[in-house]
């Protein structure tokens, strides 16, 4: 297939390097034209370095312009030359964590018109029109609400695009439709080599982390190994945010995790393409037992 072109909505700034930012990478490469669309400027992020200080989010939100720096950098990292904030930088705000007093915030993306905040979607969707569109599942990967969020306007954007007679542009149908995962083994074994290494960051089992996926419920996992490097790359640019000692990264509760080079999907809307082995051991692989898709693009004409 020629001609590919890959559709990212992610929260705020970084979460597009820590989910997805290896796959972001190979497609480039590869000659796909990969859109990354950030819902706000992540105004509520808790700053790790000591002299970034200044930029905390109730000293009139200096770290959301701080923040859109650190993500063109890593756009750069990535060699992601299409990226747009949705309706504008600073369209929404940030909504920090579920329950706190900033999701009321008038501007929160936690409170946006759903129809409002999808129709400024589509407007992407329609000029770009990509095939395959990545986002996260209803949950929003951990219970965040503007991930939550960013899965409703992406799930309501999908829907509208392919409908005539709303808004400006032709309707244009996305084939197929990604929640992004983490394998719940890969998580383990990340716990367990943790352990071991000789790193700063916290350990936390996998059992009390609020993310993972059974690996019977993954149904795409790209091998994007040979791209690690601009993944950490993009990572490191998102300094307030993450903190690196590569392989593993931590954000400001330091509990360490490992900087993923095969990332993970579920395939939510489409056919799946033929399920394939991974490679082997041997051929450098990681020896999973699973047959998946290989690539987000399988099956489309």
């Amino acid at each position: 297939m020629t001609d590919r072109r890959l559709l990212l909505v992610h929260a705020h700034p970084d979460d597009e390097s820590i989910g997805t930012g290896a796959t972001m990478a190979k497609y480039v490469a590869e000659g796909a034209h990969v859109t990354l669309v950030t819902c706000t400027l992540g105004e509520e992020g808790e700053i790790i370095p000591g002299d970034l200080a200044h930029l905390a989010a109730d000293q009139d939100d200096a770290l959301g312009p701080y923040r859109i720096g650190e993500l063109a950098a890593a756009c750069q990292a990535l060699g992601v030359e299409d990226h747009r904030f949705l309706g504008a930088a600073g369209r929404w705000r940030d909504s920090g964590m579920m329950g706190v007093a900033t999701n009321d915030h008038p501007k929160a993306f936690w409170r946006a018109d759903l129809d409002e905040a999808a129709g400024e979607l589509v407007k992407v969707i329609r000029e770009v029109r990509p095939q395959v569109l990545v986002t996260y599942d209803d949950n929003g990967f951990y219970g965040h609400p503007d991930h939550v969020q960013a899965h409703r306007v992406s799930r309501r954007a999908f829907e509208l695009a392919a409908k005539p007679g709303f808004g400006e542009g032709e309707p244009w149908q996305i084939a197929k439709f990604y929640h992004t995962a983490v394998a719940r083994s890969v998580m383990r074994r990340a716990e367990e080599a943790l352990q071991a290494a000789d790193v700063d960051f916290i350990t936390e089992s996998v059992d009390d982390m609020s993310f993972g996926s059974a690996d019977e419920d993954i149904t795409t996992e790209i091998d994007a190994r040979p791209w690690i490097g601009n993944k950490l790359e993009a990572m490191r640019a998102h300094a307030t945010q993450i903190s690196v000692a590569e392989p593993w990264y931590a954000l400001s509760n330091n509990i360490g995790q490992e900087v993923l080079g095969v990332e993970h999907f579920t395939l939510a809307i489409g056919v799946p393409g033929p399920p394939v082995p991974g490679p082997p051991v041997e051929a450098g692989g990681l020896g999973e037992p699973h047959n998946r898709e290989n690539d987000l693009f399988a099956g489309i004409d």
